[in-house]
């Protein structure tokens, strides 16, 4: 029910927009999408199959272009440099707020510096154990990290990525003692819990499901509010013994802050027709998302929301600044 509304209420908006922008000439040259992360990822994936939709829509094609670095800052600041005329936007996915709490000395401001256009997708990040794990649930692991004098390590993609914070936000509200043990990606995490490094690590489904499917590992829980829909078996967090436990990655279109609204408004449009694409929803859903667009003005707050949850970790966990 939740996704359908929010899909509706999305949908309403975009019909609401008269195409202003379009009018005037807008797009009459290609658009640039830059994402942060490695080429073929998830944040690339999800720019080239929404951007294709809204290339018909809009009738120039959407040039999707990877900045690396930094934990996806790179792209972030190039955009909040770029000129506000709508042909240079940002993929943002949900480490784009998780940045702005960890990080003292950013080029630019997480919200101010952007106009929101839509989110696109939303999805929980799965907690992997090995198929020969003696931890048979979540429940089971959080027994045996807050037993006296005793202390589990976990995998992740590194230092302050959304990974690691879900796995503080999971120390923090379970009681549990567990050590982080950074690695530089999904893979590099992968492999260190295949071979026994880490007893269980933190991932998104794409970085995780094939080796599940494989019979490599087994997942114990999915950080979302609710069961993820591909694998309605799986417990959440919150079901084994830490309500109010949710953490929901994202991704969504940025433009630089001055963008006019008319030019906001046509892309936010296409956002939404796009999304009710059968193939571009099915493509997302793949890879472990869930099709859920927005207005402007509800992924602003979305973003607000993020940073101050995430500051509010960062600080209590006493992880360092970078």
């Amino acid at each position: 029910m939740r996704r359908r509304d929010a899909l509706a209420a999305g949908l309403g908006f975009a019909c609401s927009f008269p195409f202003t922008a379009r009018a005037q000439g807008y797009p009459d040259k290609p658009i640039r999408v830059l994402q942060g992360f490695a080429a073929g990822g998830n944040a690339d994936t999800i720019a080239r199959v929404v951007g294709a939709e809204m290339g018909k829509t809009l009738g120039q094609p959407f040039v999707v272009e990877a900045q690396t670095g930094a934990g996806g800052t790179l792209a972030s600041a190039a955009v909040a440099r770029a000129k506000p005329d709508g042909y240079t936007l940002l993929l943002a996915t949900g480490g784009h707020a998780v940045a702005g709490a960890l990080y003292n000395k950013l080029s630019y401001q997480t919200v101010a510096d952007f106009e929101c256009i839509s989110t696109i997708t939303f999805f929980p990040f799965l907690i992997v154990v090995k198929a020969d794990s003696p931890y048979a649930s979540l429940a089971d692991l959080l027994k045996a990290a807050r037993a006296p004098g005793s202390q589990v390590s976990y995998g992740t993609a590194g230092i302050g990525s959304t990974h690691h914070l879900a796995g503080e936000l999971l120390v923090k509200m379970s009681g549990a003692r567990m050590l982080h043990v950074p690695y530089r990606g999904d893979a590099a995490s992968v492999t260190a819990l295949l071979s026994g490094e880490v007893p269980f690590i933190i991932a998104p489904p794409t970085a995780a499901m094939g080796n599940i499917k494989a019979g490599k590992m087994r997942a114990i829980a999915t950080t979302g509010a609710r069961r993820w829909g591909q694998m309605p078996e799986l417990p959440t967090v919150a079901e084994q013994g830490v309500p109010g436990y949710e953490v929901t990655s994202w991704a969504g279109l940025m433009a630089p802050a001055g963008t006019p609204r008319a030019i906001v408004e046509p892309l936010n449009v296409a956002v939404q027709k796009a999304l009710q694409q059968p193939q571009v929803r099915t493509r997302l859903e793949d890879i472990g998302g869930e099709a859920r667009g927005s207005t402007p003005e509800e992924m602003t707050a979305m973003v607000q929301s993020e940073l101050k949850k995430w500051t509010v970790v960062v600080n209590e966990a006493q992880i360092p600044k970078q």
